[in-house]
């Protein structure tokens, strides 16, 4: 394809973001088991890169806008109708079905960084949610003064055991958000590869120099 017949679709933000956040992700879920510092930082680093594309949604180049590819539900159903009957027709920023996984993936690594950023705060008394374990840490003493005739003891490793079903239950909450981030992604591939076969073009290509068929 000669550059005569290509045409700028995704600027330079739009591309820098999308394969940080395919290596952040990468290094994020491989390291999700160890709780390392290299999870926690990678984990930050996409949230921040998260809230930037949200912003340049608004404000960035036209390809980058949201308004370029949010679409109505009436569109959205009618563009899937059109694939499934295989008459879809080409677009050169994201069609309707791209967009919703757009917004779809936005939101979900947006659930999925601040489950993390909770439960870290819970666990270890780090981050932007370090309150609230100093929330947890001042609860016993109220409960106590309540029950000052219980066993000390039993009290104690009830609260324990509060503290315990509660982690688990932000540790489920976040892992929940990340599987269907990692559901998503597939969904997303899947989509990249069977529109670069219908349309006879490299998509994973264009979203490295930028450019598409015009």
């Amino acid at each position: 394809m000669s550059a005569e017949n290509e045409v700028k679709v995704w600027d330079l933000f739009v591309r820098i973001f999308h394969w940080s956040l395919v290596l952040l992700f990468i290094i994020s879920y491989l390291t999700g088991d160890e709780e390392t510092d290299i999870h926690f930082w990678s984990g930050y680093a996409i949230a921040a890169l998260v809230f930037t594309r949200i912003i340049w949604g608004f404000v960035g180049s036209k390809r980058a806008r949201f308004s370029d590819f949010v679409y109505s539900l009436a569109t959205i159903k009618a563009y899937t109708k059109d694939v499934i009957a295989g008459s879809a027709q080409r677009y050169l920023g994201h069609n309707p079905l791209g967009g919703v996984m757009v917004v779809a993936l936005l939101t979900s690594l947006s659930l999925t960084t601040l489950s993390g950023m909770v439960l870290l705060g819970v666990e270890e008394g780090e981050g932007p949610f370090a309150s609230l374990q100093t929330a947890q840490v001042s609860a016993p003493t109220l409960s106590l003064v309540a029950t000052a005739h219980a066993d000390d003891d039993e009290h104690e490793e009830g609260h324990d055991g509060v503290e315990e079903e509660e982690e688990e239950f932000l540790e489920e909450v976040h892992e929940i958000f990340v599987n269907v981030t990692l559901l998503l992604i597939v969904l997303h591939i899947a989509g990249v590869v069977l529109e670069s076969r219908r349309h006879k073009e490299n998509l994973a290509k264009a979203m490295v120099s930028g450019k598409k068929r015009a």
